[in-house]
């Protein structure tokens, strides 16, 4: 990622502080978050969603039911 000037850094920065405990996985945590957070039941017909997180770099997914 290139950063383009000091504002887009900052918000890089608070977007990743967000990112980390909420929503990236860790295998000493049996691949949870450190904000853990409820497990999401299958659904048949659910939409998978995609979150970008962090300027795109990292992505998040969720089910949207039918």
């Amino acid at each position: 990622m290139i950063v383009l000037n000091e504002d887009h850094l900052l918000r890089l920065l608070r977007e990743y502080v967000t990112y980390y405990p909420d929503d990236r996985t860790h295998l000493t945590l049996g691949k949870d978050t450190p904000v853990q957070r409820d497990i999401e039941p299958a659904c048949k017909g659910a939409t998978i969603l995609v979150l970008p997180r962090v300027g795109g770099l990292h992505h998040r997914y969720t089910r949207k039911a039918a």
